[in-house]
């Protein structure tokens, strides 16, 4: 939950070992919030573990970079179609929709690791 907006988000992950097998999401909130849980889907599903937690730590960097990370090739393609939020890292208060769903993701997968849900 986003407190300043009001975002809801409850998120699902499912490993297949250390792949990530499936993400499924359901949440009402802004634009952005849901537009970031689209994206982490598409690019998390499929994914290695350590590939989707080096995905996850440059959006972060990218949220929290205030608008003065300008993202280059190799940040894009990390992120790929994630880079479209750039712009909101200029705007604190939508930094926290954008990152609303990731965060639910990284508490997902700590809970997953030490419930020995992964291989």
């Amino acid at each position: 939950v986003n407190p300043t907006c009001g975002d809801e988000i409850t998120l699902r992950v499912k490993y297949d070992g250390e792949t990530i097998a499936d993400v499924s999401y359901e949440g009402q909130g802004c634009s952005i919030s849901q537009a970031s849980a689209s994206v982490l889907n598409e690019l998390l599903v499929g994914k290695e573990l350590a590939e989707a937690q080096k995905i996850q730590a440059a959006f972060l960097e990218l949220m929290q970079s205030k608008g003065q990370l300008e993202p280059d090739d190799a940040m894009e393609e990390i992120l790929e179609d994630a880079v479209a939020f750039a712009g909101v890292s200029k705007y604190p208060a939508r930094v926290k929709c954008a990152l609303l769903s990731w965060m639910a993701w990284k508490d997902a997968t700590a809970k997953a690791l030490s419930e020995g849900k992964t291989a």
